[in-house]
């Protein structure tokens, strides 16, 4: 009898390069449903080796580059380990601009990158819904990781153990962003306790009918539509003690050049929605000039809505 032919081992995979954008979510009235891609991004390399190792640039560099508990290669593991999967030893180099702890949808972005990592070396063939579930289960909630991989506005759900459910949308027109980031973070955790239990009817009709016209607001390019459809009575109200930027920034709404304002995420960061009729760099300025006179210290990043996702 003939020898049998031996079966190829199918080659490993080469490197992979990922960008993947901050994201703001929330905005207002949408807790946990509803958020949007900013062109502000992590961007990872990443090659088999022989050993874990990691070198970081960009901000934060010293939390990017630790290889303790590091939540982009913790989740890489724990998805490979779960499926016995071989886990492949990278080396990654990392360049983030995205601000760490502070609602701009940092951890987000780093459960992404394990999953893609884990996704591509792995071999996984995982679709964009199971991308987007995994790490909103490991987030708890659907909005950054949406935005995140798919960029754009999105609004999702999840039920359960299902796969999340996501609708990406393009915002009409140009809405520029003005990212304010103060100098303390917040955890998630932390902000999630300033919340009640229980809210009234009448403060959730108004989070559904506000939820519903700032979709609008963005579909239609109705700009004048946002003072009214940022306002908010499930989340922000709670956290402004701990966000004390948010009511500052609010104070604005209305002024030349500011259409509204939220907390980014669970904050302590606020995303200053800005008019695209004036001048950016002068608004910039008139809203340093009024954090100044309040007492507050805050960088200030000029962003945009980038319709680039992690997968684009």
């Amino acid at each position: 009898m003939p020898n049998p032919i031996p079966k190829k081992k199918s080659a490993r995979p080469s490197g992979l390069h990922l960008a993947l954008p901050a994201t703001s979510a929330n905005l207002g009235p949408a807790f946990d449903a509803a958020a949007l891609a900013m062109d502000l991004y992590i961007t990872i390399d990443a090659r088999p080796a022989a050993d874990f190792s990691i070198s970081a640039t960009g901000r934060d560099p010293e939390i990017c580059q630790a290889l303790e508990n590091h939540l982009i290669l913790t989740t890489y593991r724990e998805i490979l380990q779960r499926r016995g999967a071989e886990v492949i030893p990278l080396s990654l180099r990392i360049k983030n601009d995205i601000p760490i702890g502070k609602g701009c949808g940092s951890s987000a972005a780093a459960r992404l990158a394990g999953i893609a990592l884990a996704n591509h070396f792995g071999q996984l063939h995982w679709t964009d819904s199971q991308i987007i579930g995994e790490a909103s289960r490991r987030e708890h909630h659907p909005d950054n990781a949406s935005a995140c991989w798919m960029g754009g506005l999105t609004v999702a759900r999840m039920s359960g153990d299902a796969e999340a459910q996501v609708v990406c949308i393009k915002p009409k027109g140009k809405w520029p962003l003005l990212l304010t980031v103060p100098d303390q973070v917040l955890s998630t955790k932390e902000a999630r306790r300033a919340l009640p239990a229980q809210y009234s009817r009448a403060d959730a009709v108004v989070n559904i009918q506000n939820s519903m016209l700032l979709l609008v607001a963005f579909m239609q390019g109705r700009h004048e539509l946002l003072a009214s459809a940022l306002e908010d009575r499930i989340h922000q109200p709670y956290r402004a003690p701990l966000c004390p930027l948010l009511p500052c920034l609010q104070e604005l709404t209305g002024t030349p050049g500011v259409l509204g304002a939220a907390l980014s995420g669970a904050g302590p960061s606020v995303v200053v929605f800005l008019d695209p009729r004036a001048s950016a760099q002068k608004t910039k300025k008139l809203v340093a000039s009024h954090i100044a006179g309040k007492g507050f210290r805050a960088e200030l990043l000029l962003a945009s809505i980038t319709p680039r996702g992690a997968r684009g």
